[in-house]
């Protein structure tokens, strides 16, 4: 008997079993999480009809009021949206339901479940497969049809906590020049799955060395994906011990255009790019800005994203330098933090991550110095960040334009945009402390080199 709780019981769905006709099934994740025991407040579930599957889905939109998407009018494919989740209905590929059920991709996904006779049809040996914890394909002819079930396998072990079946991950070496063939956003969607958990990360580094990143991520390295363990060994402890830093490192990327926004995917995705996201991505691609803004648009990353990207990029020189950031000037940091705005975490993280590996500290607890003093000096960065009245990381001019104006008789134009930004110097560099002081500045900058101001 199914619990009430289970996602295979129809107490759960939003609609009723009788809207169903006594054929349908439930099949693919839906019914291998529910074996699992893997429970979500958010419903996905995938039927499976011998025929009317469209008009089934139109009933049942109609009657509840809730949403209706035909996906695919072709293959007879609609969803029925409603506020706890969605429901696809398809019709059924093949003669009979076991002839779909082998058109899949893996076994532990090619389970169905009729509701209306609480049975389960496994003629693949998915059920042993899930007890077994692997991921066995179903015929290589099937990843070679979608090539993008080739990187898929990669996030499906790293959610499930699963192995690959030898034979299956020797079939997906030699088909990996195939992912080329698939739509960058698809491809950028399965990435973003690894990228987005500490679980994805040995994957992600299975599938490079399975050749499955060659075409899109040409420049990764056995390093860059070290530094990727990194972050994640280091985002544990930024967790655990700094959490006014952890809650920055996770807000989302915010898009900068209408059209990046639209890019947008669903909350229930699971892959929402955060400063770690884009710490990690950065570890994977080459560390020339222009190369890597073309891979990066080729996988139709937004506009946010990408330069995001490339600002992590140009930032890591500073901190390879013989110069260690302890030793920085008040004006050198002034100009570091006006050069990565926004994305200072995300540089802050790398920098932190790919340093810590290279002295084998990865980890190291931010109160506990290395003998460089490194962690110290990354430390007080991090606190001039998150102060906003910090005048080197969030500088004034404690002055406005209109007050320039005013106190020197100049009129607007680029002259006070360049006397502003020498005052928020001069304030970071603690050379003035208030309005006066800087009002007096500004008429010395202008009386002694008024053709630069």
């Amino acid at each position: 008997m199914l619990s009430d709780s289970s996602v295979l019981s129809p107490q759960r769905w939003p609609f009723s079993i009788q809207w169903l006709p006594k054929s349908a099934c439930l099949v693919g994740g839906t019914v291998r999480d529910a074996l699992l025991g893997r429970e979500s407040e958010y419903l996905d579930l995938d039927f499976v009809l011998p025929h009317d599957a469209v008009e089934t889905a139109t009933a049942i939109a109609r009657h509840y009021r809730a949403g209706f998407v035909l996906l695919d009018a072709e293959r007879q494919i609609a969803r029925v949206v409603f506020e706890q989740g969605t429901a696809d209905f398809a019709r059924q590929v093949g003669s009979s339901l076991e002839a779909d059920l082998r058109r899949r991709d893996f076994t532990v996904n090619a389970i169905a479940y009729n509701p209306h006779t609480a049975e389960l049809l496994d003629p693949l040996g998915g059920y042993e497969d899930l007890q077994r914890k692997r991921l066995r394909m179903i015929c290589a002819e099937n990843l070679q049809e979608d090539p993008l079930r080739l990187l898929r396998a990669y996030r499906q072990a790293s959610q499930l906590g699963f192995g690959l079946d030898p034979e299956t991950q020797q079939t997906i070496r030699d088909l990996a020049p195939h992912l080329r063939r698939i739509a960058a956003e698809r491809v950028q969607s399965e990435l973003n799955y690894l990228l987005s958990t500490m679980k994805g990360t040995p994957w992600l580094k299975t599938a490079w060395e399975d050749g499955l990143l060659d075409d899109w991520f040409p420049d990764a390295t056995a390093e860059g994906l070290g530094w990727v363990a990194a972050i994640d060994r280091t985002s544990v402890v930024i967790q655990e011990t700094w959490t006014e830093f952890w809650a920055e490192l996770v807000r989302g990327v915010r898009h900068s255009t209408a059209s990046d926004k639209a890019r947008t995917e669903p909350k229930a995705s699971g892959s929402a790019r955060t400063w770690v996201t884009i710490a990690k991505l950065a570890s994977l691609l080459s560390s020339d800005p222009d190369r890597a803004e073309a891979q990066l648009w080729r996988l139709k990353y937004s506009r946010a994203e990408i330069q995001a990207v490339s600002t992590v990029l140009k930032a890591m020189p500073a901190f390879q330098t013989g110069k260690a950031c302890c030793d920085w000037t008040l004006a050198e940091q002034y100009f570091f933090f006006q050069s990565v705005g926004v994305t200072f975490p995300a540089v802050m993280l790398l920098a932190i991550g790919s340093a810590k590996l290279s002295r084998g500290t990865a980890g190291l607890p931010f109160n506990q110095p290395s003998a460089e003093g490194s962690s110290q000096a990354s430390a007080s960065l991090i606190h001039r960040f998150l102060t906003p009245t910090d005048s080197v990381a969030h500088p004034t001019a404690l002055a406005t334009g209109q007050d320039l104006m005013k106190t020197l008789h100049i009129p607007a134009g680029p002259i006070i945009g360049r006397l502003l930004a020498a005052l928020q110097l001069a304030h970071a560099e603690q050379k003035i402390t208030d309005r006066a002081e800087a009002l007096a500045l500004a008429k010395s900058l202008l009386a002694e080199d008024s053709s630069n101001f």
